[in-house]
């Protein structure tokens, strides 16, 4: 099976010398093309901090990551971008939606950076909005919206250029359970129709129970076998 993402003995500082804080120490796993991979792990155990490191959003202080078979610590500014904008979808636990544009426009956005044509960007969006209960909200704003609502806007986002992968920070937040479920149901297509693969941070059992796989952070450390 491809290896999507592989993490060998990733180590995350902060700071300096006596004054540095380490968040992860000796990080090493694979993530699998197609695999739906769930992060355990209690608040302040680095979920977060792996999951920017993983997102090419931050770097780490030690170790090596491969994603696709390449080295990030070979990439340049501009390439990273790239990855970021075509490849990589990301949910995050507080949406972080563009406050000026509408519901339409902030899931249209990938789309519209990776030069989709109008066409294409309405057919997509408009599946989607219907696909996650959003369509009789496509001209809101995000302040108009409930925080399921931007949640669900932002799984959206994420998903709407297929990326082969997806970061996803607590999915469920803000959703009952109706709306997390059609959340989960819609990553699974796209999990299963086109081979991306999920790296899911979350403490939602329902969530977990649905992953392939799990691997337990505490302390910075993996707790489990990955």
């Amino acid at each position: 099976m491809d290896r999507r993402l592989e993490l060998e003995a990733i180590t995350k500082r902060y700071g300096r010398d006596k004054n540095s804080i380490t968040a992860l120490q000796d990080i090493s796993f694979t993530l699998f093309a197609g695999e739906f991979l769930a992060i355990q792990g209690p608040s302040g155990s680095g979920k977060s901090t792996l999951l920017n490191i993983c997102g090419l959003i931050d770097n780490p202080s030690d170790g090596d990551y491969y994603l696709n078979g390449v080295s990030v610590a070979q990439l340049g500014v501009s390439e990273r971008c790239t990855y970021r904008r075509r490849d990589i979808g990301f949910i995050f636990q507080r949406h972080q939606l563009i406050p000026a544009m509408t519901v339409y426009e902030n899931i249209a956005y990938p789309l519209l950076l990776n030069g989709v044509t109008p066409k294409q960007i309405r057919h997509d969006v408009n599946q989607l909005l219907d696909t996650m209960g959003l369509e009789h909200r496509r001209k809101h704003l995000p302040k108009q919206l409930s925080g399921g609502e931007r949640q669900r806007v932002g799984i959206a986002r994420a998903l709407i250029k297929r990326p082969q992968l997806v970061i996803a920070d607590e999915p469920s937040a803000s959703l009952d359970h109706q709306h997390a479920h059609a959340g989960l149901q819609l990553m699974r297509k796209l999990n299963q129709a086109y081979g991306a693969s999920f790296l899911v941070a979350s403490h939602d059992p329902f969530v977990i129970d649905h992953c392939d796989r799990k691997i337990e952070l505490l302390d910075g450390r993996l707790e489990t076998p990955a």
